[in-house]
């Protein structure tokens, strides 16, 4: 993801989370981390062809530090919802989180999202507590999941 990304990533974010989307503010500073030899951050998009040219689909990003990784969002175009962009893009973070040499990986996801929690289960994040009224302004509670690396080792 790139600074140009941001304004068609806000349209998609606000279509799928319109109580809760990020600012752009909020973009704009995970994106001043996410180059150069001190990153801490990475941020992917997912592009289409479609007929007015390329599109975002989806998009993701990870902050690490101390050998912790946390998966701050996740996003895919309900076009998209079933083709398995989802779990390319946490792929994509998680092999990051390898890079960033984090040992385990923290993410939270709202209570009532079933279908992300069943993404992430599959993929090995296991559930471990809850953050009540995370999600404001609704005052959703999050299911908080972790995730312990395997590191690269050879068998």
């Amino acid at each position: 993801m790139r600074w140009w990304d941001i304004e068609p990533v806000l349209e998609l974010e606000h279509e799928l989370f319109p109580d809760d989307a990020w600012s752009p503010g909020m973009f704009w500073s995970e994106l001043a981390h996410a180059r150069g030899p001190q990153a801490t951050r990475r941020y992917v998009v997912a592009e289409v062809d479609g007929e007015k040219g390329r599109r975002i689909v989806g998009y993701a990003g990870l902050a690490a530090a101390g050998g912790l990784g946390d998966v701050q969002t996740i996003a895919v175009d309900r076009t998209q919802w079933g083709t398995g962009l989802g779990s390319r893009l946490l792929t994509d973070l998680l092999q990051h989180a390898t890079a960033f040499e984090c040992d385990e990986v923290l993410l939270e996801v709202r209570v009532d999202n079933t279908r992300a929690q069943k993404l992430y289960e599959r993929f090995g994040f296991e559930p471990i507590g809850f953050r009540r009224g995370y999600y404001q302004p609704g005052n959703i509670d999050a299911l908080v999941m972790r995730l312990h690396v395997q590191g690269t080792e050879t068998h």
